[in-house]
């Protein structure tokens, strides 16, 4: 069988390097240099010729900078007579633009996506993507992921008897009631509109909450506008507590601080898709490594991922 050869692109080293603990396999060196030009220029350095390649790189912030830099990546893999590519992509940032919502905008999720299979992608294993749609902008194979086991694990440990999973939006709600299923408790959603990207609002929430214990999942937080609207109609029905869930813990402008201090948000849970800029002793950071280096090692070894998902 082919050998893997495991590279890490410069958005998230200490989620690669875990990855390659957990596979016991070596992460090996990526040379990026930047001319006088400003352009980027990467070398792999280590033998791809007929190895299964597999790059991680989550777009994460400088979401541009770090998408250039995997596009190189890919190109310089299929220079170097790869075998196969495929592309591990903890968070893809893009997913977000999945449909033209207003008069002459891209839908940037597929163009990069396009973008990603013209530079070399023969493959891509993802982590919880925004929405279903996103899955079928990719004319490659692609593994998707999601962290619901990681995040069910954890609650599992609470009391859980007078507890109800919330989605803070009705896009999101099936997640949600595959996440209150696992946790085996009752599901509920928002009802949100959206105005602009920091803007929204929440006229009320579908399900019984009323003086229970909420534990909010949403795919990703990126300004919190949506979790700080939504506390905001969990108070008005006294709800006893309040825990704060999601994938991608993106925290831009604070929001982190501001979630952590409503006093009836007890604990924020995010798993290490992207780095952390930001701390809170109200959070807890889940793993996603062991995830990603299994299904790493069973697209290697032509195994099925999804049984990943029914063992779980």
């Amino acid at each position: 069988m082919r050998e893997i050869a495991l590279f890490g692109g410069s958005a998230h080293p200490e989620l690669a390097a875990e990855i390659s603990a957990q596979l016991g396999v070596p992460l090996r060196p990526v040379k990026v240099e930047r001319f006088a030009n400003d352009c980027i220029e990467v070398q792999l350095q280590a033998n791809c010729r007929e190895r299964d390649v597999f790059l991680i790189q989550p777009l994460v912030q400088p979401v541009q900078e770090n998408l250039v830099e995997l596009l190189l990546m890919l190109d310089a893999a299929r220079g170097a007579s790869a075998a196969r590519t495929t592309v591990v992509l903890p968070h893809y940032a893009y997913a977000r633009s999945d449909k033209k919502d207003a008069p002459r905008i891209s839908i940037g999720a597929r163009l990069v996506a396009d973008l990603m299979v013209a530079a070399g992608a023969n493959r891509v294993l993802a982590m919880t993507l925004h929405s279903p749609q996103v899955h079928g902008f990719f004319s490659v194979p692609v593994d998707h992921l999601h962290a619901l086991s990681e995040l069910a694990g954890h609650f599992r440990k609470l009391d859980l008897s007078n507890t109800t999973v919330v989605s803070p939006d009705l896009g999101n709600v099936k997640e949600a009631a595959r996440f209150a299923r696992l946790l085996g408790v009752p599901v509920a959603a928002g009802a949100k509109q959206r105005y602009a990207d920091d803007r929204v609002a929440i006229s009320s929430v579908i399900g019984e909450i009323d003086g229970r214990d909420i534990i909010v999942l949403d795919d990703e937080i990126a300004k919190g506008s949506t979790v700080i609207e939504l506390l905001a109609r969990l108070r008005e029905h006294n709800v006893r507590s309040v825990r704060v869930a999601c994938t991608h813990g993106l925290f831009a402008a604070g929001a982190l601080t501001r979630i952590g201090a409503h006093p009836e948000v007890l604990e924020i849970v995010c798993t290490n898709t992207v780095p952390l800029h930001e701390r809170s002793d109200k959070l807890t950071v889940l793993s996603i490594a062991p995830a990603l280096a299994e299904a790493v090692r069973r697209i290697h070894n032509g195994e099925s991922v999804s049984a990943l998902f029914d063992a779980q």
